[in-house]
């Protein structure tokens, strides 16, 4: 992914055993990744339980939080395609305790489809 689209915000693919290498402590046992994204320091976890949103904060990105949003609390989620002018895909998903969504912004280089059919498949179990 270049630095600009990073910049703006724009997230990219991350091979899931290379995100498994970086965040395998925060798994529970038996759970796996099956897709990941990385913006410049932030990035998205698509396991087979929960969505993870990794936050790293400050000036060095030393500090991170972690959201944990297990798909049986999502309600619902959108995504909107790229367009002609607007080169961004964006994903939205609500929490059962949010009144406002979660929203990330993806790249040209995602297939915004695939993101919907990895929410699809996990949160209308």
């Amino acid at each position: 992914m270049g630095l600009f689209g990073g910049m703006m915000g724009n997230a990219s693919g991350v091979d899931p055993q290379a995100a498994a290498k970086e965040f395998g402590r925060l798994l529970a046992q038996g759970e796996q990744i099956h897709a990941a994204y990385q913006l410049i320091r932030d990035s998205l976890i698509f396991t087979d339980r929960r969505l993870i949103l990794v936050d790293k904060q400050g000036v060095t990105g030393r500090k991170i939080e972690y959201h944990s949003y297990p798909y049986r609390s999502i309600t619902h989620f959108s995504v909107e395609t790229a367009g002609t002018f607007d080169l961004d895909a964006e994903l939205k998903f609500w929490v059962s305790s949010m009144p406002e969504p979660v929203s990330h912004q993806f790249g040209k280089g995602v297939d915004v489809y695939e993101v919907q059919a990895l929410l699809s498949t996990f949160v209308a179990r």
